[in-house]
């Protein structure tokens, strides 16, 4: 069993979840890639005359200030891609070694501070969890690790005069592609998680928690709990703070407590020429101009670094317990929860396991509980200020059960039961993972969600279920049935790699059709900016891509997520 050895609460389990996850790719040597020089920032009457002579001396010279952004109207508020030239990157051998050595030095040429190690790079580049791979030749030059906002602050400066493309780090634990150094053999990868991993400061009056990016939010949620606090997402093992806010996370606890976007306060972070800025103050409301929280939360690191945060926490509830019913089908299961929304009932969390799923947990000995119901099933937590309250929600959530065809009803009698009930809800993605290498060494696993309104979320997540069931591949669904937002796990070989695609395509589609989100709480990366498209249309992505080249005008923050900036890149999703 592969947590054999740790305590299910320890932090060294939560480590070995992570890891044991991983499966670098290998690399191989990168080209050099295209020989050409960068050249200096050109004025903006320069650019315009280079515009109007039909871009032929940006080609020559290598022009790095809005890389000839637009070309039809400079004045329009969108940015169409056609209308982008491709960024010039630094690929000068010498250029690139001269703005190492500079980065280098910044960090006092410590070597705890840099890496160029094969595994290092490899580590920074791919998982074997993520649904969209790097390529062998996807690797950065170079992993740097500082120590404060300062520092990242200086990293981002020369850069920016290198024009060299910069990815942050921190968990390694996203889903989409999202770290993957699309740029051949000239990216830098900055990871915060060495360094920048300290809680600065609680103001537990306010009920507010200032961090670095490099904490994990699992110390960040211990600190708490001791403090009678609870952090209000709840992602994967290994996320850290920088990674929940970039990608806008959330988790089971998004029902009760809010996503990423309602749990942060402010935040710190360098823009891509160095510029520190700091989004707002600490009130928990404001008016004062643009909502920059709402702007950098779910950027996914391509508008700016975020390197601190001042997080909102939340009292932990006196008494909480768990409870667990079983259904005769999804589409039952999940018309229970919408019955539960509708009368008012507040959880703390409502989570969704189909019977793929059960099965699998209890094949795999995740938990010490293995006559698990291999049924659809509804995990509910209960909080309340006593035990009369949560009696009596747990009374009112049966009996909405029982009206829906739930077979068997049971809640913990006791703390240690009461972890083993919720702990099914936690290993789902390792025990498919641990199912599927049981099998087939090679497996591989896709993982990917989607959110629909309430009303339409039995209909979704029952025609999803039945598709993938007919496919013929191992299949699991979990859900956070409170706010309409499933998950699919897919277990493929190469050769079945396509049946996966259709099958995945189908399902964000068809939620898209229902009014829905291609992704709930992993974000866009690089696997899903084709849907991006299709869910808001053109209009309002060419209106992110302005807002990119606003801030990022050479655009060497994390290139090529969320959507495209070059003309030339030819991937699809």
């Amino acid at each position: 069993m592969w947590r054999t050895g740790f305590s299910r609460s320890s932090q060294a389990w939560r480590r070995a979840c992570t890891q044991y996850g991983r499966r670098w790719q290998s690399s191989k040597a990168w080209g050099s890639g295209a020989s050409h020089r960068f050249a200096q920032r050109n004025s903006r009457m320069a650019r315009v005359s280079v515009l109007a002579a039909g871009m032929a001396a940006v080609a020559g010279a290598g022009a790095a200030s809005w890389n000839a952004s637009v070309q039809n109207d400079e004045f329009s508020s969108t940015t169409r891609l056609d209308e982008l030239q491709s960024p010039q990157y630094c690929h000068d051998a010498d250029k690139f070694a001269e703005a190492v050595e500079k980065l280098k030095k910044l960090l006092n040429n410590d070597e705890e501070c840099f890496s160029v190690s094969k595994s290092d790079l490899d580590a920074h580049s791919d998982t074997y969890f993520n649904t969209h791979h790097a390529t062998p030749e996807q690797r950065p030059r170079i992993v740097l690790y500082p120590h404060n906002t300062e520092e990242v602050s200086e990293v981002l400066k020369i850069c920016h005069e290198y024009a060299i493309p910069v990815v942050p780090f921190s968990g390694g634990t996203s889903l989409e592609g999202h770290f993957l150094p699309t740029r051949i053999g000239c990216t830098v990868t900055l990871d915060l998680s060495k360094y920048m991993n300290k809680i600065k400061k609680l103001n537990k009056t306010d009920l507010d928690v200032e961090v670095q990016a490099g904490v994990p939010w699992e110390d960040l949620n211990d600190f708490l709990n001791e403090k009678g606090l609870l952090f209000g997402c709840d992602p994967g093992p290994g996320a850290q703070i920088g990674g929940c806010v970039a990608n806008s996370c959330s988790g089971t606890k998004a029902y009760r407590y809010g996503t990423m976007k309602e749990n942060v306060v402010n935040l710190t972070a360098v823009l891509a020429d160095g510029t520190v800025i700091k989004t707002k103050r600490r009130p928990r409301k404001s008016s004062a101009g643009y909502n920059l929280n709402g702007l950098l939360i779910g950027s996914e690191g391509t508008l700016a670094v975020v390197t601190e945060a001042t997080i909102k926490c939340h009292v932990r509830p006196a008494f909480e317990n768990v409870a667990v019913g079983s259904f005769p089908t999804i589409a039952d299961a999940a018309a229970c929860t919408s019955r539960i929304i509708q009368e008012g009932i507040q959880l703390n969390a409502m989570e969704l396991l189909d019977d793929n799923m059960m099965r699998i947990v209890n094949k795999s000995g995740a938990t010490y509980k293995t006559d698990w119901i291999e049924a659809p099933t509804l995990f509910f937590k209960v909080g309340g200020r006593n035990k009369k309250i949560i009696a009596e929600l747990i009374h009112e959530v049966d009996r909405i059960a029982q009206h829906h065809g739930c077979h068997k009803f049971e809640f913990a009698k006791d703390d240690d039961e009461r972890l083993e009930l919720w702990e099914a809800r936690k290993v789902a993605l390792w025990s498919v993972i641990n199912d599927g290498k049981s099998r087939d060494p090679d497996v591989n696993v896709w993982t990917t969600d989607v959110a629909v309104p309430l009303s339409q979320f039995a209909n979704v997540i029952g025609a999803t279920k039945k598709d993938m069931d007919a496919s013929g591949l191992q299949n699991a669904i979990v859900g956070h049935a409170g706010d309409g937002n499933f998950h699919t796990f897919l277990l493929y070989n190469d050769k079945e790699r396509e049946k996966a695609g259709r099958l995945v395509d189908s399902m964000v589609k068809r939620a898209i059709d229902a009014e829905g989100t291609c992704t709930g709480e992993h974000g866009v990366g690089m696997g899903k900016r084709g849907y991006l498209l299709e869910e808001l249309g053109d209009a309002p992505v060419d209106f992110m891509r302005r807002l990119k080249l606003a801030a990022d005008p050479k655009r060497i923050l994390n290139p090529d997520k969320i959507f495209k900036i070059d003309p030339e890149d030819k991937e699809g999703h």
